[in-house]
Protein backbone atom coordinates (compact mmCIF):
# COMPACT_ATOMS: atom_id res chain seq x y z
CA UNK A 1 0.00 0.00 0.00
CA UNK A 2 1.65 3.39 -1.03
CA UNK A 3 1.16 6.20 1.26
CA UNK A 4 2.09 10.12 1.09
CA UNK A 5 2.71 12.85 3.07
CA UNK A 6 1.13 15.85 4.01
CA UNK A 7 2.91 17.96 1.29
CA UNK A 8 2.67 15.40 -1.41
CA UNK A 9 -1.90 15.17 -0.93
CA UNK A 10 -1.40 18.73 -0.76
CA UNK A 11 0.21 19.47 -4.35
CA UNK A 12 -2.36 16.33 -5.43
CA UNK A 13 -4.95 18.69 -3.85
CA UNK A 14 -3.52 21.77 -5.73
CA UNK A 15 -3.47 20.20 -8.99
CA UNK A 16 -6.70 18.74 -8.92
CA UNK A 17 -8.18 22.54 -8.33
CA UNK A 18 -5.87 23.60 -11.32
CA UNK A 19 -7.41 20.80 -13.64
CA UNK A 20 -10.98 21.34 -12.23
CA UNK A 21 -10.98 24.76 -13.18
CA UNK A 22 -9.49 23.87 -16.71
CA UNK A 23 -12.32 21.85 -16.62
CA UNK A 24 -15.37 24.13 -15.74
CA UNK A 25 -14.05 26.29 -18.11
CA UNK A 26 -14.20 23.95 -20.86
CA UNK A 27 -17.59 22.92 -19.75
CA UNK A 28 -18.54 26.90 -19.70
CA UNK A 29 -17.92 27.12 -23.34
CA UNK A 30 -19.57 24.39 -24.39
CA UNK A 31 -22.70 24.80 -22.31
CA UNK A 32 -22.39 28.87 -23.10
CA UNK A 33 -23.51 28.70 -19.69
CA UNK A 34 -21.34 29.84 -16.45
CA UNK A 35 -19.80 26.93 -14.19
CA UNK A 36 -18.22 26.91 -11.08
CA UNK A 37 -16.42 23.76 -9.98
CA UNK A 38 -16.04 23.54 -6.18
CA UNK A 39 -13.45 20.57 -5.24
CA UNK A 40 -14.13 20.77 -1.21
CA UNK A 41 -12.15 16.81 -1.18
CA UNK A 42 -9.12 15.57 -2.68
CA UNK A 43 -7.97 12.24 -1.34
CA UNK A 44 -4.85 10.14 -2.49
CA UNK A 45 -6.59 6.23 -1.49
CA UNK A 46 -5.63 2.52 -2.01
CA UNK A 47 -7.95 1.39 -4.58
CA UNK A 48 -10.32 -0.34 -1.94
CA UNK A 49 -10.65 2.61 0.12
CA UNK A 50 -11.56 5.01 -2.85
CA UNK A 51 -14.53 2.31 -3.82
CA UNK A 52 -15.67 2.40 -0.31
CA UNK A 53 -15.63 5.94 -0.14
CA UNK A 54 -17.22 6.77 -3.16
CA UNK A 55 -20.56 5.78 -1.86
CA UNK A 56 -23.21 3.25 -1.56
CA UNK A 57 -22.51 0.53 -3.75
CA UNK A 58 -25.97 -0.54 -4.14
CA UNK A 59 -26.77 3.27 -5.20
CA UNK A 60 -27.65 3.66 -9.37
CA UNK A 61 -25.34 6.02 -11.02
CA UNK A 62 -24.68 7.79 -14.34
CA UNK A 63 -20.73 6.68 -15.11
CA UNK A 64 -19.03 8.28 -17.77
CA UNK A 65 -15.33 6.21 -17.75
CA UNK A 66 -12.79 7.85 -19.97
CA UNK A 67 -9.68 5.96 -20.74
CA UNK A 68 -6.85 7.62 -21.05
CA UNK A 69 -3.33 7.03 -22.77
CA UNK A 70 0.06 8.50 -23.16
CA UNK A 71 2.15 9.63 -20.45
CA UNK A 72 -0.99 9.85 -18.25
CA UNK A 73 -2.43 6.15 -18.75
CA UNK A 74 -5.33 4.65 -16.69
CA UNK A 75 -8.96 5.85 -16.41
CA UNK A 76 -11.04 8.93 -15.56
CA UNK A 77 -14.23 8.12 -13.90
CA UNK A 78 -16.88 10.35 -13.41
CA UNK A 79 -20.04 9.35 -11.21
CA UNK A 80 -23.46 11.38 -11.26
CA UNK A 81 -26.42 10.26 -8.81
CA UNK A 82 -29.57 9.79 -10.87
CA UNK A 83 -31.05 13.09 -9.76
CA UNK A 84 -28.43 15.22 -10.75
CA UNK A 85 -27.70 13.46 -14.09
CA UNK A 86 -31.48 14.20 -15.34
CA UNK A 87 -30.89 17.93 -14.26
CA UNK A 88 -27.58 18.49 -16.21
CA UNK A 89 -29.16 16.96 -19.26
CA UNK A 90 -32.35 19.67 -18.91
CA UNK A 91 -30.27 22.39 -18.98
CA UNK A 92 -29.02 21.08 -22.36
CA UNK A 93 -32.92 20.79 -23.01
CA UNK A 94 -32.43 16.32 -23.39
CA UNK A 95 -33.93 13.87 -21.26
CA UNK A 96 -31.12 11.17 -19.35
CA UNK A 97 -32.89 8.37 -20.66
CA UNK A 98 -32.29 9.25 -24.01
CA UNK A 99 -29.89 8.75 -27.04
CA UNK A 100 -29.56 12.43 -26.52
CA UNK A 101 -28.94 12.26 -22.81
CA UNK A 102 -26.71 9.68 -22.84
CA UNK A 103 -24.28 11.16 -25.03
CA UNK A 104 -24.62 14.46 -23.50
CA UNK A 105 -23.36 13.07 -20.35
CA UNK A 106 -20.53 11.25 -22.12
CA UNK A 107 -20.08 14.65 -23.86
CA UNK A 108 -19.54 16.35 -20.24
CA UNK A 109 -17.70 13.85 -18.86
CA UNK A 110 -15.30 13.40 -21.65
CA UNK A 111 -15.10 17.45 -21.31
CA UNK A 112 -14.37 17.54 -17.76
CA UNK A 113 -11.60 14.47 -17.62
CA UNK A 114 -9.97 15.01 -20.61
CA UNK A 115 -9.67 18.94 -19.73
CA UNK A 116 -8.47 17.84 -15.97
CA UNK A 117 -6.01 15.14 -17.54
CA UNK A 118 -4.51 17.70 -19.86
CA UNK A 119 -3.89 20.66 -17.38
CA UNK A 120 -2.15 18.03 -15.36
CA UNK A 121 0.31 17.00 -18.67
CA UNK A 122 0.83 20.56 -19.81
CA UNK A 123 1.95 21.82 -16.23
CA UNK A 124 3.83 18.99 -16.09
CA UNK A 125 5.18 18.64 -19.31
CA UNK A 126 3.24 15.22 -20.43
CA UNK A 127 1.49 13.80 -22.87
CA UNK A 128 -2.32 12.21 -22.70
CA UNK A 129 -5.20 11.49 -24.61
CA UNK A 130 -8.96 10.39 -23.74
CA UNK A 131 -10.34 7.45 -25.84
CA UNK A 132 -14.20 7.58 -26.56
CA UNK A 133 -16.16 8.04 -23.11
CA UNK A 134 -18.10 4.89 -22.45
CA UNK A 135 -21.66 6.03 -20.37
CA UNK A 136 -23.40 3.75 -18.08
CA UNK A 137 -26.37 3.54 -15.64
CA UNK A 138 -25.83 0.76 -13.10
CA UNK A 139 -25.25 0.18 -9.42
CA UNK A 140 -22.07 2.37 -8.08
CA UNK A 141 -20.25 -1.16 -7.11
CA UNK A 142 -20.76 -2.47 -11.11
CA UNK A 143 -19.47 0.29 -12.28
CA UNK A 144 -16.49 0.46 -10.15
CA UNK A 145 -15.95 -3.34 -10.40
CA UNK A 146 -16.30 -3.20 -14.40
CA UNK A 147 -13.86 -0.17 -14.66
CA UNK A 148 -10.93 -2.04 -12.47
CA UNK A 149 -11.65 -5.61 -13.92
CA UNK A 150 -11.35 -3.87 -17.41
CA UNK A 151 -7.81 -2.05 -16.62
CA UNK A 152 -4.99 -4.15 -17.87
CA UNK A 153 -2.99 -2.32 -15.20
CA UNK A 154 -5.02 -2.08 -12.07
CA UNK A 155 -4.62 0.84 -10.48
CA UNK A 156 -2.95 1.09 -6.99
CA UNK A 157 -4.35 4.11 -6.06
CA UNK A 158 -7.05 6.16 -6.97
CA UNK A 159 -7.45 10.07 -6.87
CA UNK A 160 -10.67 10.47 -4.94
CA UNK A 161 -12.37 14.10 -5.96
CA UNK A 162 -16.11 14.76 -4.17
CA UNK A 163 -17.01 17.75 -6.71
CA UNK A 164 -19.97 20.61 -6.79
CA UNK A 165 -20.93 21.54 -10.40
CA UNK A 166 -23.10 24.69 -10.20
CA UNK A 167 -24.35 25.90 -13.82
CA UNK A 168 -26.45 28.71 -13.43
CA UNK A 169 -26.73 28.59 -10.08
CA UNK A 170 -28.40 24.95 -10.46
CA UNK A 171 -25.95 22.63 -8.08
CA UNK A 172 -25.05 19.30 -9.14
CA UNK A 173 -23.00 16.68 -7.14
CA UNK A 174 -20.05 14.45 -8.85
CA UNK A 175 -17.41 12.40 -8.14
CA UNK A 176 -14.52 12.14 -9.92
CA UNK A 177 -12.11 9.15 -10.12
CA UNK A 178 -8.37 9.52 -11.61
CA UNK A 179 -7.41 5.63 -11.79
CA UNK A 180 -4.33 6.00 -13.00
CA UNK A 181 -1.76 3.25 -14.22
CA UNK A 182 1.12 1.99 -11.69
CA UNK A 183 3.42 4.27 -10.42
CA UNK A 184 1.78 7.37 -12.34
CA UNK A 185 1.19 8.82 -8.99
CA UNK A 186 5.04 8.35 -7.44
CA UNK A 187 5.67 9.80 -11.72
CA UNK A 188 3.86 13.23 -11.21
CA UNK A 189 5.22 13.27 -7.73
CA UNK A 190 8.42 13.42 -9.24
CA UNK A 191 8.30 15.96 -11.66
CA UNK A 192 7.13 18.31 -8.84
CA UNK A 193 10.50 17.41 -6.39
CA UNK A 194 8.04 15.39 -4.13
Amino acid sequence: MTSYTDTQLDALRELANIGSGTAGTALSTMLGKPIDINVPTVEALPVPEAVEAAGDPAEPRWGVVVPMVGDLPGHVLLLFPQEDAARLCELLGVDVDSEDGRSALGEIGNILGTSYVNALGQMLGLETEPAPPMVVLDMLGAILASVLLGSADAADVALLMDSALVVEGESCSLSFLALPAPGTVGDLLGRLGL
